[in-house]
């Protein structure tokens, strides 16, 4: 099996409550890593994090905003304790990461969108393929449901306005007349609405 040379973060994003600040600290306790947590004057708060054996440390900046604490990141790591870390944290803490892993002759990239791996690709020399690509088969499933569901009221409401044109043209009255336009334009509003 290929050993990996490192895996580098670009452009990680993390959003995290105030409860779940409280979670990200522990979690990297959790971990078995070194965590030094500063609180700067306007709210941020600055974490190093750093593998027992000291060889490596990551700096993780979270800016305040409003009821969040937000951490964009980049950065590349090469011992395994700290990168297994991260990968967990993007995953339980619904982040957002490009993420290589770059071995020898080929370059293995993970788009995580809120924690989940939606997309894997792999580039060498031969160029790029995708490994794997998330599909949402059920919510596709679904839209084609929904959308058959309104084709068929779709075709309802046109048969019942197909039959009130059919009663006015053979009414007289002109109250019976007026009561089948009523009825008309509600139809009408009802097939405008399932057709937009």
């Amino acid at each position: 099996m290929a050993q990996r040379l490192a895996t580098e973060y670009v452009n990680a994003k993390l959003q995290l409550t105030m409860d779940e600040m409280s979670r990200f600290v522990r979690f990297f306790d959790d971990q078995q890593l070194e965590l030094q947590v500063l609180v700067l004057d306007n709210g941020n708060q600055e974490m190093v994090l750093e593998d027992v054996a000291g060889r490596e440390k990551v700096w993780l900046t979270f800016e305040r905003q409003q009821d969040r604490y937000v951490c964009e990141l980049s950065c590349r790591l090469v011992h395994p304790k700290l990168t297994n870390a991260m990968r967990k944290a993007v995953a339980a803490f619904h982040g957002d990461a490009i993420v290589n892993r770059i071995y020898s002759h080929y370059t293995m990239i993970y788009h995580y969108t809120n924690g989940n791996v939606r997309r894997i690709l792999e580039t060498s020399a031969s160029g790029t393929r995708v490994v794997f690509e998330y599909k949402d088969t059920i919510g596709q499933l679904e839209r084609v449901y929904r959308s058959r569901l309104i084709e068929r009221d779709i075709e309802i409401v046109q048969n019942a306005i197909n039959e009130l044109l059919d009663l006015r043209n053979q009414a007289s009255d002109p109250v019976q007349i007026a009561a089948i336009d009523e009825r008309l334009q509600e139809q009408t509003r009802k097939l405008f609405v399932l057709e937009a």
